[in-house]
Formats: structure tokens, sequence, C-alpha cells
């Protein structure tokens, strides 16, 4: 085991679900439509809106243009540290050499980009506990899209559970991505805004 996923495993408290039994028992309920998140043990359903997906959409078709699609995930489940902490972000880049556990999932450590496209109702997901987690694992390029701002929030060089660097950047202007292990500039003039 890794560090992080016994940092993980120890997250669970004894005669509490697990992140598994909550997913396992979300995929039976869960309404089509509705992304997913476990952050801190409490369970997030978010309806998929127009913006929010014509801003993921960008985001994956601009790393396609160097990425293969294998590489890149979306509404996928990875377990980050910290108390029951199973997100599907909205668009997530792995490393080239990345595997999956024998339980087929993704491990957090593999972690090289993640972009959340902020939602009106768990937007305090994204900016504070989610944040966190990815600063914790180690993930070197956390890029938030805020629709309502018209704004994105580049977080990078992660460091003791916190970004010490941030960058903001209005929507159409460029997203300077190369120093972050991503080496690519994200165009932002498509992304649209929402009320």
């Amino acid at each position: 085991m890794t560090v992080l996923e016994d940092r993980i495993e120890m997250a669970e408290e004894p005669g509490e679900p697990t992140l598994d039994d909550m997913f396992e028992s979300l995929e039976r309920t869960t309404p089509e439509g509705y992304k997913v998140d476990i952050v801190e043990g409490a369970i997030f359903m978010t309806p998929q809106r127009d913006t929010h997906w014509e801003i993921i959409l960008d985001i994956v078709e601009q790393l396609r243009t160097k990425y293969p699609r294998k590489r890149i995930k979306s509404d996928v489940r990875i377990d980050y540290p910290g108390h029951l902490n199973g997100f599907a972000s909205d668009v997530t880049l792995v490393a080239e050499d990345a595997e999956k556990t024998p339980a087929g999932r993704w491990l957090c450590d593999d972690v090289t980009f993640v972009a959340e496209v902020i939602s009106k109702g768990t937007a305090h997901n994204d900016y504070g506990p989610k944040k966190a987690a990815y600063a914790t694992a180690g993930v070197p390029a956390l890029l938030v899209a805020d629709p309502y701002q018209g704004k994105c929030h580049l977080y990078s060089q992660p460091k003791d559970g916190e970004y010490l660097s941030e960058l903001t950047v209005v929507f159409g202007a460029d997203v300077d991505l190369t120093g972050t292990g991503v080496d690519l500039v994200l165009t932002t003039g498509d992304f649209p805004r929402d009320k």
C-alpha cells in the first residue's frame, strides 16, 4: 500500500459505511443525469447543466490535442485523502504510467490534473474540502472554472495540504498550464457564463 492508500483507509471509521458501500448504494438510486461526490462523508448530487457540460467538454477537447483518451477521465470515482472522500471530478488527467487497482479504480497518486466546474449548490466543496484533498494528495494542478464569476482559478504547487500558488483568469483569457506539468495553454474564450 502507498502512504496515501493507508491515509484513505485509516479515514474510514469502524462500523460506519465505507466509500464502496456508499457508492454501491448510490449506483442503484441516483437519477439519470446527476453527478455524485462524497465529500467528508456527505453525499452531494448535482444535476448536469448545459453550461457545466460545455465547459467540461471544452477542457476535454483541448486536453485531447496533447493526451490520449485513456488518460482523460470525467465523472470517474477516485478516492482522496481525508474522511470518506470519493470524488467524481469533472475532468481528471492521470499519469502516462497510471494503472487501475485490482478493484478497478484509479489512484489519486496518479492524478496530474483536475478541473472542477462550479455548480451553485456545491461550490463550497470545490473551493474548500475538495481543494484541500487534492492538495493533500499532491495533485500538481487544479483548475476551478466558475461560470457564475466568469473566472478560472488555477491552483498549483501543492504542499502540506494546500496550494502555494493561485492564478485567477477571466473567461476569455488563456490559462497557462505549461509550468504545472500539463504543458498546455488552455483557452477559455468559449467558456459560457451562468447566472
